[in-house]
Protein backbone atom coordinates (compact mmCIF):
# COMPACT_ATOMS: atom_id res chain seq x y z
CA UNK A 1 0.00 0.00 0.00
CA UNK A 2 1.80 3.14 -0.85
CA UNK A 3 2.94 5.72 1.72
CA UNK A 4 -0.13 8.37 2.39
CA UNK A 5 0.97 11.92 1.61
CA UNK A 6 1.86 14.41 4.51
CA UNK A 7 -0.20 16.88 5.16
CA UNK A 8 0.93 20.49 5.38
CA UNK A 9 -0.41 23.15 7.41
CA UNK A 10 -0.38 27.01 7.84
CA UNK A 11 -2.44 28.54 10.73
CA UNK A 12 -4.21 31.71 8.97
CA UNK A 13 -4.23 34.53 10.85
CA UNK A 14 -4.20 38.52 10.44
CA UNK A 15 -2.63 41.08 12.53
CA UNK A 16 -5.85 42.42 13.66
CA UNK A 17 -9.39 41.54 16.00
CA UNK A 18 -11.42 39.78 13.12
CA UNK A 19 -10.20 37.99 9.97
CA UNK A 20 -12.34 35.81 8.48
CA UNK A 21 -15.01 33.96 10.89
CA UNK A 22 -16.63 37.23 11.95
CA UNK A 23 -18.26 38.41 15.73
CA UNK A 24 -16.23 35.65 17.88
CA UNK A 25 -14.14 38.97 18.78
CA UNK A 26 -17.62 38.81 21.68
CA UNK A 27 -17.11 35.14 22.85
CA UNK A 28 -15.93 35.25 26.39
CA UNK A 29 -13.00 32.95 26.06
CA UNK A 30 -12.06 34.65 22.84
CA UNK A 31 -8.45 37.26 23.47
CA UNK A 32 -8.70 38.30 19.54
CA UNK A 33 -8.61 41.40 20.77
CA UNK A 34 -5.23 41.50 22.53
CA UNK A 35 -3.68 41.84 19.48
CA UNK A 36 -1.50 44.19 20.05
CA UNK A 37 0.03 42.48 22.75
CA UNK A 38 3.92 40.76 21.32
CA UNK A 39 2.69 38.28 23.94
CA UNK A 40 -0.47 37.42 22.82
CA UNK A 41 1.72 36.39 19.28
CA UNK A 42 4.41 34.46 20.78
CA UNK A 43 2.09 31.96 23.18
CA UNK A 44 0.21 31.39 19.20
CA UNK A 45 3.39 30.67 17.54
CA UNK A 46 4.74 28.33 20.18
CA UNK A 47 1.05 26.71 20.16
CA UNK A 48 2.00 25.99 16.32
CA UNK A 49 5.61 24.62 16.70
CA UNK A 50 4.24 22.30 19.11
CA UNK A 51 1.46 21.56 16.82
CA UNK A 52 4.30 20.68 14.08
CA UNK A 53 2.81 23.61 12.12
CA UNK A 54 4.69 24.23 9.00
CA UNK A 55 3.98 27.81 9.15
CA UNK A 56 1.38 31.17 10.27
CA UNK A 57 -0.03 32.66 7.12
CA UNK A 58 -0.18 36.11 7.94
CA UNK A 59 -2.93 37.60 5.68
CA UNK A 60 -3.54 41.83 5.10
CA UNK A 61 -4.88 44.60 3.42
CA UNK A 62 -4.09 48.11 3.18
CA UNK A 63 -7.86 49.55 2.48
CA UNK A 64 -10.93 49.18 4.69
CA UNK A 65 -14.32 46.98 3.69
CA UNK A 66 -16.60 49.76 2.50
CA UNK A 67 -18.76 48.62 -0.23
CA UNK A 68 -21.58 47.21 2.15
CA UNK A 69 -24.27 49.98 2.49
CA UNK A 70 -21.68 52.41 0.94
CA UNK A 71 -19.22 53.10 4.12
CA UNK A 72 -17.00 51.08 6.65
CA UNK A 73 -19.88 51.27 9.83
CA UNK A 74 -20.47 47.86 9.91
CA UNK A 75 -16.56 47.38 9.36
CA UNK A 76 -15.69 49.15 12.48
CA UNK A 77 -18.44 47.65 14.87
CA UNK A 78 -17.63 44.61 14.17
CA UNK A 79 -13.44 44.77 13.39
CA UNK A 80 -14.43 43.15 10.27
CA UNK A 81 -10.25 43.46 9.63
CA UNK A 82 -10.43 47.26 11.03
CA UNK A 83 -8.21 47.90 12.97
CA UNK A 84 -5.26 46.19 11.29
CA UNK A 85 -1.74 46.46 12.31
CA UNK A 86 1.30 45.51 10.20
CA UNK A 87 2.09 41.32 9.73
CA UNK A 88 6.17 41.72 9.38
CA UNK A 89 6.70 43.21 12.71
CA UNK A 90 5.29 40.06 14.13
CA UNK A 91 8.01 37.92 12.76
CA UNK A 92 11.17 38.44 14.72
CA UNK A 93 9.14 38.05 18.10
CA UNK A 94 7.33 35.02 16.94
CA UNK A 95 11.04 33.47 15.59
CA UNK A 96 12.98 34.38 18.58
CA UNK A 97 10.53 31.98 20.71
CA UNK A 98 10.75 29.12 17.72
CA UNK A 99 12.82 27.03 16.10
CA UNK A 100 11.16 26.14 13.02
CA UNK A 101 7.80 27.56 12.83
CA UNK A 102 7.90 29.23 8.92
CA UNK A 103 6.20 32.35 7.94
CA UNK A 104 4.47 33.65 5.19
CA UNK A 105 3.17 37.48 4.95
CA UNK A 106 1.46 39.60 2.59
CA UNK A 107 2.79 41.98 1.23
CA UNK A 108 1.45 43.93 -1.50
CA UNK A 109 3.38 44.94 -4.68
CA UNK A 110 1.51 48.15 -5.34
CA UNK A 111 2.71 49.39 -2.05
CA UNK A 112 5.86 48.95 -1.50
CA UNK A 113 9.16 49.87 -3.38
CA UNK A 114 10.98 46.63 -4.27
CA UNK A 115 14.41 47.32 -3.51
CA UNK A 116 13.38 48.29 -0.06
CA UNK A 117 11.10 45.38 -0.12
CA UNK A 118 14.09 43.00 -1.07
CA UNK A 119 16.25 44.36 1.51
CA UNK A 120 13.35 44.19 4.37
CA UNK A 121 12.97 40.02 3.46
CA UNK A 122 16.43 39.54 3.08
CA UNK A 123 16.64 40.72 6.69
CA UNK A 124 13.71 38.56 8.06
CA UNK A 125 15.51 35.76 6.46
CA UNK A 126 18.21 36.04 8.15
CA UNK A 127 16.81 36.40 11.47
CA UNK A 128 14.16 33.75 11.18
CA UNK A 129 17.40 31.65 10.07
CA UNK A 130 15.59 30.53 6.39
CA UNK A 131 12.04 30.47 7.52
CA UNK A 132 10.38 33.54 5.73
CA UNK A 133 8.15 33.30 2.93
CA UNK A 134 6.41 35.90 1.24
CA UNK A 135 2.60 35.72 -0.08
CA UNK A 136 2.16 38.07 -3.31
CA UNK A 137 -0.77 40.18 -3.98
CA UNK A 138 -1.55 42.85 -6.14
CA UNK A 139 -4.48 44.20 -4.02
CA UNK A 140 -7.98 44.44 -5.04
CA UNK A 141 -9.61 47.62 -2.88
CA UNK A 142 -10.19 50.78 -4.08
CA UNK A 143 -9.89 52.20 -0.22
CA UNK A 144 -6.64 50.58 -0.21
CA UNK A 145 -5.70 52.34 -4.26
CA UNK A 146 -7.67 55.92 -2.39
CA UNK A 147 -5.74 56.04 0.43
CA UNK A 148 -2.18 55.62 -1.32
CA UNK A 149 -3.04 58.26 -3.64
CA UNK A 150 -4.60 56.77 -6.42
CA UNK A 151 -8.24 57.17 -7.95
CA UNK A 152 -8.88 53.53 -8.22
CA UNK A 153 -7.01 50.31 -8.41
CA UNK A 154 -5.30 49.34 -11.71
CA UNK A 155 -7.01 47.01 -14.37
CA UNK A 156 -6.56 43.43 -13.19
CA UNK A 157 -4.98 41.80 -15.26
CA UNK A 158 -2.03 44.89 -15.66
CA UNK A 159 -2.01 44.64 -11.79
CA UNK A 160 -0.24 40.84 -12.58
CA UNK A 161 1.94 42.09 -15.12
CA UNK A 162 2.97 44.99 -13.13
CA UNK A 163 4.08 42.31 -10.08
CA UNK A 164 5.97 40.25 -12.94
CA UNK A 165 8.07 43.10 -13.57
CA UNK A 166 8.37 43.64 -9.66
CA UNK A 167 9.52 39.91 -9.69
CA UNK A 168 11.83 40.41 -11.94
CA UNK A 169 13.67 43.15 -10.32
CA UNK A 170 13.99 41.38 -7.02
CA UNK A 171 15.30 38.04 -8.72
CA UNK A 172 18.16 40.22 -9.54
CA UNK A 173 18.52 41.76 -6.45
CA UNK A 174 17.94 38.51 -4.18
CA UNK A 175 19.66 35.70 -6.52
CA UNK A 176 22.18 37.70 -9.04
CA UNK A 177 23.62 41.18 -6.79
CA UNK A 178 25.90 38.80 -4.45
CA UNK A 179 27.66 35.65 -5.23
CA UNK A 180 27.42 32.77 -2.68
CA UNK A 181 31.03 33.56 -1.55
CA UNK A 182 31.22 37.12 -1.87
CA UNK A 183 31.05 37.56 1.83
CA UNK A 184 34.56 36.79 3.34
CA UNK A 185 35.11 38.00 6.90
CA UNK A 186 38.52 38.01 6.82
CA UNK A 187 39.97 40.13 9.54
CA UNK A 188 43.63 39.88 8.52
CA UNK A 189 43.49 41.12 5.04
CA UNK A 190 40.51 43.44 6.26
CA UNK A 191 38.32 42.08 3.77
CA UNK A 192 34.37 41.54 4.63
CA UNK A 193 33.13 41.47 1.28
CA UNK A 194 34.91 40.61 -2.23
CA UNK A 195 34.06 43.56 -4.45
CA UNK A 196 34.77 41.19 -7.15
CA UNK A 197 31.86 39.23 -6.34
CA UNK A 198 29.07 41.93 -5.60
CA UNK A 199 27.62 43.68 -8.50
CA UNK A 200 24.97 46.13 -8.89
CA UNK A 201 21.60 45.62 -9.94
CA UNK A 202 20.26 47.64 -13.68
CA UNK A 203 16.80 47.30 -14.11
CA UNK A 204 14.61 49.44 -16.49
CA UNK A 205 11.20 47.84 -16.94
CA UNK A 206 7.57 48.55 -18.13
CA UNK A 207 6.61 49.48 -14.32
CA UNK A 208 9.88 49.66 -12.13
CA UNK A 209 13.66 51.44 -12.89
CA UNK A 210 16.53 50.99 -10.13
CA UNK A 211 20.21 50.83 -10.23
CA UNK A 212 22.31 49.36 -7.50
CA UNK A 213 23.64 47.18 -4.96
CA UNK A 214 21.23 44.61 -2.98
CA UNK A 215 21.98 46.26 0.51
CA UNK A 216 21.71 42.81 1.80
CA UNK A 217 24.46 39.60 2.24
CA UNK A 218 22.82 36.54 1.05
CA UNK A 219 20.44 34.67 3.32
CA UNK A 220 19.59 31.56 3.58
CA UNK A 221 16.93 31.17 1.13
CA UNK A 222 17.91 34.37 -0.59
CA UNK A 223 14.18 34.51 -2.39
CA UNK A 224 11.57 33.82 0.66
CA UNK A 225 9.60 31.09 -0.43
CA UNK A 226 7.28 32.38 -2.70
CA UNK A 227 2.84 31.74 -1.84
CA UNK A 228 0.16 33.65 -3.57
CA UNK A 229 -3.86 33.81 -4.07
CA UNK A 230 -5.23 34.30 -7.41
CA UNK A 231 -7.68 32.14 -9.00
CA UNK A 232 -8.65 33.85 -12.33
CA UNK A 233 -6.71 32.90 -15.71
CA UNK A 234 -4.25 35.43 -15.10
CA UNK A 235 -3.77 34.70 -11.96
CA UNK A 236 -3.05 31.18 -12.25
CA UNK A 237 -0.76 32.37 -15.29
CA UNK A 238 0.94 34.13 -12.60
CA UNK A 239 1.46 31.54 -9.99
CA UNK A 240 2.76 28.88 -12.70
CA UNK A 241 5.40 31.42 -13.36
CA UNK A 242 6.51 32.51 -9.89
CA UNK A 243 4.51 30.47 -6.84
CA UNK A 244 5.74 27.63 -4.75
CA UNK A 245 2.86 27.68 -2.23
CA UNK A 246 -0.91 28.72 -3.54
CA UNK A 247 -3.65 29.52 -1.15
CA UNK A 248 -7.34 28.41 -2.91
CA UNK A 249 -10.89 28.82 -2.02
CA UNK A 250 -13.21 25.93 -3.04
CA UNK A 251 -16.72 24.97 -1.72
CA UNK A 252 -15.47 21.37 -2.11
CA UNK A 253 -13.33 18.94 -3.25
CA UNK A 254 -14.07 18.35 -6.76
CA UNK A 255 -14.06 22.02 -6.83
CA UNK A 256 -10.73 21.99 -5.41
CA UNK A 257 -9.30 19.78 -8.04
CA UNK A 258 -9.96 21.57 -10.80
CA UNK A 259 -8.69 24.39 -9.16
CA UNK A 260 -5.25 22.59 -8.52
CA UNK A 261 -5.51 21.11 -11.92
CA UNK A 262 -5.17 23.97 -13.48
CA UNK A 263 -2.14 25.13 -11.64
CA UNK A 264 -0.28 22.82 -11.40
CA UNK A 265 -0.96 22.55 -15.61
CA UNK A 266 -0.24 26.37 -15.30
CA UNK A 267 3.20 25.49 -13.45
CA UNK A 268 4.26 22.83 -16.70
CA UNK A 269 3.66 25.58 -19.35
CA UNK A 270 6.04 27.53 -16.89
CA UNK A 271 8.40 24.74 -17.36
CA UNK A 272 8.46 23.29 -14.15
CA UNK A 273 6.84 20.76 -12.47
CA UNK A 274 3.21 19.68 -11.19
CA UNK A 275 4.32 18.98 -7.94
CA UNK A 276 6.61 22.41 -7.88
CA UNK A 277 3.73 24.05 -6.06
CA UNK A 278 2.03 23.53 -2.67
CA UNK A 279 -1.71 24.17 -2.39
CA UNK A 280 -3.27 24.60 0.24
CA UNK A 281 -6.98 25.29 0.80
CA UNK A 282 -8.34 27.34 3.60
CA UNK A 283 -10.86 25.47 6.13
CA UNK A 284 -12.64 25.88 9.62
CA UNK A 285 -12.15 23.08 12.23
CA UNK A 286 -13.98 23.33 14.91
CA UNK A 287 -12.21 19.86 17.10
CA UNK A 288 -13.42 18.45 20.64
CA UNK A 289 -12.67 15.42 22.63
CA UNK A 290 -16.16 13.82 21.34
CA UNK A 291 -18.23 14.61 18.10
CA UNK A 292 -21.22 16.37 20.87
CA UNK A 293 -18.45 18.31 22.29
CA UNK A 294 -17.21 19.75 18.68
CA UNK A 295 -21.18 20.51 18.45
CA UNK A 296 -21.42 21.95 21.24
CA UNK A 297 -18.56 24.48 21.00
CA UNK A 298 -19.99 25.01 17.15
CA UNK A 299 -23.82 26.13 18.64
CA UNK A 300 -21.67 28.31 21.06
CA UNK A 301 -20.01 29.91 18.33
CA UNK A 302 -22.38 30.47 16.10
CA UNK A 303 -24.34 32.04 18.96
CA UNK A 304 -21.51 34.89 19.15
CA UNK A 305 -20.77 34.75 15.25
CA UNK A 306 -21.71 37.79 12.90
CA UNK A 307 -23.29 36.60 9.02
CA UNK A 308 -23.50 39.93 8.27
CA UNK A 309 -20.45 41.23 9.27
CA UNK A 310 -19.51 37.60 6.49
CA UNK A 311 -21.89 39.55 3.74
CA UNK A 312 -19.99 42.88 4.36
CA UNK A 313 -16.33 40.50 3.71
CA UNK A 314 -17.77 39.44 0.91
CA UNK A 315 -18.98 42.61 -0.93
CA UNK A 316 -15.75 43.64 -0.40
CA UNK A 317 -14.17 41.06 -2.54
CA UNK A 318 -16.95 41.12 -4.45
CA UNK A 319 -17.48 44.77 -5.35
CA UNK A 320 -21.40 44.10 -4.87
CA UNK A 321 -23.09 45.83 -2.35
CA UNK A 322 -25.21 43.24 -0.79
CA UNK A 323 -27.10 45.19 1.43
CA UNK A 324 -29.06 46.45 -1.61
CA UNK A 325 -30.39 43.16 -2.56
CA UNK A 326 -32.92 41.23 -1.57
CA UNK A 327 -32.51 37.85 0.26
CA UNK A 328 -33.88 36.01 -2.59
CA UNK A 329 -32.16 37.87 -5.22
CA UNK A 330 -29.16 36.20 -7.07
CA UNK A 331 -25.85 37.26 -6.77
CA UNK A 332 -24.55 38.96 -10.07
CA UNK A 333 -21.47 39.80 -11.34
CA UNK A 334 -19.14 42.14 -9.64
CA UNK A 335 -16.73 44.90 -10.61
CA UNK A 336 -13.73 43.17 -13.30
CA UNK A 337 -11.44 44.56 -11.07
CA UNK A 338 -12.68 43.20 -7.68
CA UNK A 339 -11.80 39.33 -6.85
CA UNK A 340 -12.93 37.98 -9.91
CA UNK A 341 -13.33 34.26 -8.62
CA UNK A 342 -15.53 34.59 -6.20
CA UNK A 343 -18.28 36.96 -7.94
CA UNK A 344 -18.04 34.08 -10.68
CA UNK A 345 -18.78 31.03 -7.89
CA UNK A 346 -21.68 32.95 -6.67
CA UNK A 347 -22.97 33.76 -10.25
CA UNK A 348 -22.65 29.64 -11.56
CA UNK A 349 -23.78 28.27 -7.98
CA UNK A 350 -26.93 30.80 -8.38
CA UNK A 351 -26.21 32.11 -4.57
CA UNK A 352 -28.58 34.19 -2.97
CA UNK A 353 -27.81 37.02 -0.25
CA UNK A 354 -30.47 34.18 1.56
CA UNK A 355 -28.12 31.41 0.55
CA UNK A 356 -24.91 33.55 1.83
CA UNK A 357 -26.52 34.42 5.10
CA UNK A 358 -27.01 30.12 5.60
CA UNK A 359 -23.15 29.71 4.61
CA UNK A 360 -22.15 32.48 6.81
CA UNK A 361 -23.63 30.97 10.30
CA UNK A 362 -19.99 30.84 11.54
CA UNK A 363 -19.20 34.56 10.09
CA UNK A 364 -17.08 32.87 7.14
CA UNK A 365 -17.47 30.54 4.44
CA UNK A 366 -14.46 28.21 4.15
CA UNK A 367 -15.43 24.46 4.08
CA UNK A 368 -16.67 23.68 8.12
CA UNK A 369 -15.40 20.22 9.72
CA UNK A 370 -16.64 19.64 12.81
CA UNK A 371 -15.74 16.19 15.21
CA UNK A 372 -13.38 14.73 17.11
CA UNK A 373 -9.78 14.10 16.34
CA UNK A 374 -11.21 10.82 14.72
CA UNK A 375 -13.54 12.69 12.18
CA UNK A 376 -11.80 15.81 11.17
CA UNK A 377 -8.33 13.53 10.29
CA UNK A 378 -10.49 11.60 7.85
CA UNK A 379 -12.59 14.77 6.45
CA UNK A 380 -8.94 16.60 6.18
CA UNK A 381 -7.19 13.22 4.52
CA UNK A 382 -10.71 13.13 1.91
CA UNK A 383 -10.13 16.45 0.55
CA UNK A 384 -5.79 15.77 0.16
CA UNK A 385 -7.21 12.83 -1.81
CA UNK A 386 -9.85 13.76 -3.82
CA UNK A 387 -9.17 17.58 -3.94
CA UNK A 388 -5.34 16.72 -4.60
CA UNK A 389 -4.62 19.81 -2.24
CA UNK A 390 -1.23 19.18 -0.32
CA UNK A 391 -2.61 21.18 2.72
CA UNK A 392 -4.76 23.29 4.61
CA UNK A 393 -4.94 27.30 5.89
CA UNK A 394 -6.85 26.45 9.16
CA UNK A 395 -8.55 29.76 9.94
CA UNK A 396 -9.44 30.85 13.60
CA UNK A 397 -12.17 31.10 15.59
CA UNK A 398 -12.51 31.23 18.78
CA UNK A 399 -8.83 32.57 20.06
CA UNK A 400 -6.48 30.69 21.10
CA UNK A 401 -9.05 27.80 22.16
CA UNK A 402 -9.70 26.80 18.37
CA UNK A 403 -5.97 26.07 17.71
CA UNK A 404 -5.16 24.49 21.05
CA UNK A 405 -8.14 22.35 20.49
CA UNK A 406 -6.66 21.33 16.65
CA UNK A 407 -3.26 20.32 18.07
CA UNK A 408 -4.79 18.31 21.20
CA UNK A 409 -7.28 16.48 19.64
CA UNK A 410 -6.57 16.76 15.07
CA UNK A 411 -2.93 16.42 15.28
CA UNK A 412 -2.62 12.62 16.82
CA UNK A 413 -5.25 11.75 15.16
CA UNK A 414 -3.60 12.49 11.99
CA UNK A 415 0.01 11.34 13.01
CA UNK A 416 -1.96 7.81 13.70
CA UNK A 417 -2.69 7.34 10.32
CA UNK A 418 0.26 8.36 9.08
CA UNK A 419 -0.66 11.51 7.40
CA UNK A 420 1.11 14.25 9.51
CA UNK A 421 4.96 14.20 10.31
CA UNK A 422 6.11 13.40 13.99
CA UNK A 423 8.99 15.97 13.86
CA UNK A 424 10.21 18.77 11.30
CA UNK A 425 12.71 18.04 8.67
CA UNK A 426 16.15 19.80 8.82
CA UNK A 427 17.19 23.05 6.65
CA UNK A 428 15.24 26.65 5.62
CA UNK A 429 10.64 26.33 5.54
CA UNK A 430 11.86 25.58 1.69
CA UNK A 431 13.93 23.14 2.19
CA UNK A 432 10.82 21.46 4.72
CA UNK A 433 8.07 22.23 2.17
CA UNK A 434 9.67 20.61 -0.79
CA UNK A 435 12.86 18.21 0.28
CA UNK A 436 15.48 20.06 -2.55
CA UNK A 437 17.80 22.80 -0.22
CA UNK A 438 17.16 25.94 0.80
CA UNK A 439 17.33 27.53 -2.38
CA UNK A 440 15.05 27.87 -5.52
CA UNK A 441 14.98 25.03 -8.05
CA UNK A 442 17.01 25.36 -11.32
CA UNK A 443 13.95 25.24 -13.07
CA UNK A 444 11.88 28.11 -11.42
CA UNK A 445 12.55 31.43 -13.61
CA UNK A 446 13.82 33.13 -10.32
CA UNK A 447 16.71 31.02 -10.54
CA UNK A 448 17.65 32.55 -14.06
CA UNK A 449 19.01 35.10 -12.41
CA UNK A 450 21.74 34.15 -10.89
CA UNK A 451 25.51 35.15 -10.99
CA UNK A 452 24.88 37.11 -14.15
CA UNK A 453 26.96 39.90 -15.23
CA UNK A 454 26.67 43.42 -14.65
CA UNK A 455 24.77 44.28 -17.76
CA UNK A 456 22.36 41.59 -17.96
CA UNK A 457 21.59 42.41 -14.23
Amino acid sequence: MPERKKILLNAFAMNSVGHINHGLWTHPRDRSEDYTSLSYWTSLAQTLEKGLFDGIFLADILGVYDIYGGSADLTLREAIQLPINDPLLLVSGMAAVTRHLGFGVTVNVSAEAPYIFARRMSTLDHLTAGRIGWNIVTGYLDSAARALGNPAQVEHDKRYDQADDYLELLYKLWEGSWDDDAVIRDRERRIFADPSRVRPVRHHGPYYQSEGYHLSEPSPQRTPVLYQAGASARGRDFAGRHAECVFINATDRQAARGTVAALRKAAVAAGRLADDIKIFVGVTVIAGLTQKDAEDKLAEYVAHASPEAGLAHFSAGTGIDLSALALDEPIRSGPANAIQSAAQTAQQRGWTKRELLRQLAIGGRYPLIVGDGARVAEELAAWVEEGDVDGFNLTRTVVPESVEDFVEFVVPALQERGLYKTEYGPGSLRNRLFGEGDRLPTRHIGASFRSRSPADL
